[in-house]
């Protein structure tokens, strides 16, 4: 909304919002963007509920509303964490039911799902023996139809996932300062006695976080490098058995993150090196002309960059909303066809943004500017091959003209699909 506000001429001369608290977050975050608005944009913020006179005055009372509504909002939330931890405290459950256990309508009360709980103790006693690691976990699973209570692939974050949670043995966890993130020993985590039935015994719980303690000593967790890009074909390569793409698995080569995850059952494990030498040669081969390339930079202050960063972040908060939906309808506050209706509802408006963005994406790559950074070609494989130009730059190139590469391990081939 801000981002069109700001474009010319404006599309509208006022926002109106039901209460002032509705248009931001906090006070700091209202006196910005108003202040944004109204210096260069002229468009006025105005509430339907609160009426306030256009004065000196009604300065003084607009922020006082402001400042009690984010009062409010921060005390509800800490009395709604103050519940929480005293539920925490007393054993009780607070979350959807985790794989193994059903819950009974509006009580919070976990029960074992009889097949789920067998699939638990198979996972818990093939791990704690040694005889199948997280990933040869998650192939089995998906190999015999089994699925998450998400409806999803199993991959292997939900098998260390777990083998890390103490509710299979009659215990709760929840963490009341933040997520958890994988940090399944936060000392701030609360864990105590459920009033649920363990599906796995103590000794083999023991047994299994052994093994997890040896893993971790054999192959201690990496932090991921802060460069993005290590190749300009990050990105375009895709797995010839599942579509997905190949990623970054070591320090020079790639591999399908499907695979890597236990969804996929062929590994396409490649040096990056070698595959940009044969997209190379395919390049040199079927752009033989002179060629135009106008790469942009990336800038801050376009509309559309600023509306596809908005979009992007958008994009990426519909997880927690479906989750929501789904809770409310688990809890009994929503009905089925009200839960269908929302459904529908967020996968259209889903399916929008990442249309728009796709749309976005295009505009921002090949975007006029007055200094444009690559210039007239002999082919693309000079530019590629320049080792004083920036990765960055190749990798726009590269996206310009090719769609999609698709490798096949096997038959060692690769199949492009070019964008012009």
């Amino acid at each position: 909304m801000i981002a069109t506000a700001k474009s010319k001429p404006k599309p509208f001369d006022v926002i109106l919002v039901h209460k002032f608290d509705r248009f931001a977050r906090s006070r700091e975050d209202s006196v910005v963007y108003k202040s944004l608005l109204k210096r260069e944009a002229d468009i006025k913020v105005i509430s339907t509920t609160e009426s306030i006179e256009d004065d000196k005055f009604s300065v003084i009372l607009e922020a006082m509303l402001e400042a009690m509504a984010e009062y409010y909002s921060l005390n509800l939330a800490e009395e709604v964490k103050k519940g929480m931890t005293e539920k925490a405290h007393r054993g009780e459950y607070q979350s959807t039911p985790p794989f193994g256990y059903s819950m009974v309508k509006h009580s919070k009360q976990l029960l074992i799902h009889p097949k789920e709980a067998e699939l638990i103790r198979f996972i818990f006693e093939k791990f704690a023996s040694k005889e199948m690691g997280m990933r040869a976990i998650a192939v089995y699973m998906n190999d015999i139809g089994i699925k998450t209570k998400r409806g999803n692939d199993f991959e292997n974050r939900n098998i260390d996932y777990i083998l890390n949670n103490p509710v299979y043995i009659g215990k709760t966890r929840w963490t009341p300062t933040e997520r958890i993130r994988r940090n399944y020993n936060h000392p701030d985590s609360i864990i105590v006695d459920g009033n649920h039935e363990p599906i796995i015994t103590i000794e083999l719980w023991d047994k299994a976080q052994e093994v997890l303690k040896e893993n971790k000593e054999i192959f201690p967790y990496r932090v991921k490098s802060t460069s993005k890009k290590v190749t300009w074909l990050h990105g375009l390569v895709h797995c010839s058995a599942c579509d997905k793409k190949l990623v970054r698995s070591a320090s020079q080569y790639m591999q399908c993150n499907s695979y890597v995850k236990g969804q996929c059952k062929v590994s396409h494990f490649v040096k990056y090196s070698a595959l940009e030498n044969l997209v190379l040669g395919a390049l040199q081969k079927d752009y033989t002309s002179p060629l135009d390339i106008v790469i942009a930079p990336k800038r801050s202050d376009n509309v559309n960059g600023i509306e596809h960063e908005v979009l992007t972040k958008q994009l990426e908060m519909f997880g927690a909303k479906f989750d929501r939906i789904k809770t409310a309808y688990q809890d009994g506050i929503d009905t089925l066809d009200e839960y269908r209706a929302n459904k529908t509802f967020l996968e259209t408006e889903q399916g929008k943004i990442a249309t728009r963005l796709v749309e976005l994406k295009e505009t921002l790559l090949t975007a006029d500017i007055e200094q444009p950074i690559a210039k007239r070609l002999k082919d693309v494989h000079d530019l590629l091959t320049d080792e004083t130009i920036d990765l960055e730059i190749k990798y726009q190139a590269a996206h310009f003209l090719i769609s999609k590469i698709t490798y096949e391990k096997k038959a060692k081939t690769l199949k492009l699909q070019y964008k012009y």
